[in-house]
């Protein structure tokens, strides 16, 4: 499919999408209370996007807010969408996809660890990388750490 062709189909889906069509791949950009439903959708409808290889956050202090970032393929299709979901910043929870995509698991457990992002019935949500200790979240840029004279 065209990036035409999945805005289209993705409008069927989810007409209040937003779409960002500058770069190479169709960026969507969705509500968090929409995100379940639209990742099912995403999964099991006709894009079959089986593939979700990337899933990240990224934090923009200047607007207060934290950017969800998932990369998907169809293994089938051949087609590549990225989907965007902006949370609030100081209370960042969104739903799990661990059980849609079995790879998200281990993902958001890391987003968890290093951002503070909560999701939502996730099945095993606990630092990853971090000790149980640790205080705060690093890649967030209000991050401070005294010992390592580090300010983002």
């Amino acid at each position: 499919m065209t990036n035409n062709e999945l805005k289209d189909h993705i409008t069927q889906g989810q007409p209040s999408a937003v779409f960002d069509e500058t770069g190479e791949w169709l960026n969507v950009q969705v509500e968090a209370g929409e995100w379940k439903a639209f990742a099912n959708w995403l999964r099991h409808d006709a894009l079959q996007m089986d593939y979700l290889f990337c899933l990240t956050c990224i934090d923009w202090p200047q607007t207060k807010h934290l950017m969800m970032v998932y990369h998907f393929t169809s293994t089938t299709f051949r087609h590549n969408v990225v989907i965007k979901v902006k949370l609030d910043r100081n209370n960042a929870e969104i739903e799990t996809v661990s059980d849609i995509w079995r790879t998200a698991e281990f993902h958001e457990r890391e987003v968890y660890d290093l951002f503070g992002v909560r999701f939502l019935h996730h099945p095993d949500l606990r630092r990853l990388i971090l000790t149980d200790d640790f205080e705060g979240h690093p890649l967030k840029k209000d991050f401070e750490d005294p010992v390592n004279m580090i300010k983002l």
